[in-house]
C-alpha cells in the first residue's frame, strides 16, 4: 500500500494564482473551487509549475512515474484553462467533457470562461468522482 507522502498545500496555490492577471486569476480560482468541491479527498499543491490536484488517501502500490495519485493539473493559457488528467483514460466520461486519446493515458478538458465553467461544472465534478471511484481502495 502506498501512503500519501504529499500534503495539501493551498498556500502555495494561492501564491501561484496571485501572480496571474486578474481575468485569468478569477477563472483559475473558480475552476479550483469546482475541483475541490468534488470530494474532500482531493488535495492541492503546485506541481509541474501549475496548480495540481491529487488524491490524498492511501492507494494500492504503484510505480510513482505513472502519476497514479495525480487527478488533474491546470495548464494555464491566455484566456483559458486546459485541464490535464494524467491518467484520464481510466475515466468513463460519457458527457463529452474529456477529449484526446494520448498513448500516455492523458485526457483533457478545456474551460474558456466563467460561463463555460458553469456549463461544464457538473461534468467536471462527475469526471473527478469517476476517477476517485476507480482509484480508492
Amino acid at each position: 500500500m502506498v501512503k500519501n507522502k504529499y500534503t495539501t498545500d493551498p498556500k502555495s496555490v494561492d501564491t501561484y494564482i496571485a501572480t496571474l492577471d486578474t481575468e485569468l486569476r478569477i477563472l483559475v480560482n473558480k475552476v479550483r473551487e469546482v475541483i475541490l468541491s468534488a470530494d474532500p479527498s482531493v488535495g492541492e499543491h503546485v506541481k509541474w509549475n501549475a496548480p495540481s490536484f491529487f488524491y490524498t488517501g492511501d492507494m494500492a502500490d504503484f510505480n510513482p512515474k505513472t502519476y497514479q495519485r495525480d487527478i488533474v493539473v491546470m495548464n494555464l493559457r491566455k484566456g483559458n484553462v486546459l485541464l490535464v488528467f494524467p491518467t484520464g483514460d481510466g475515466i468513463e466520461d460519457h458527457s463529452g467533457l474529456l477529449f484526446g486519446n494520448y498513448t500516455d493515458g492523458r485526457r483533457l478538458a478545456q474551460v474558456d470562461s466563467l460561463s463555460d465553467l458553469d456549463a461544464k461544472r457538473d461534468q467536471l465534478i462527475e469526471a473527478i468522482r469517476l476517477w476517485l471511484n476507480r482509484i480508492r481502495l
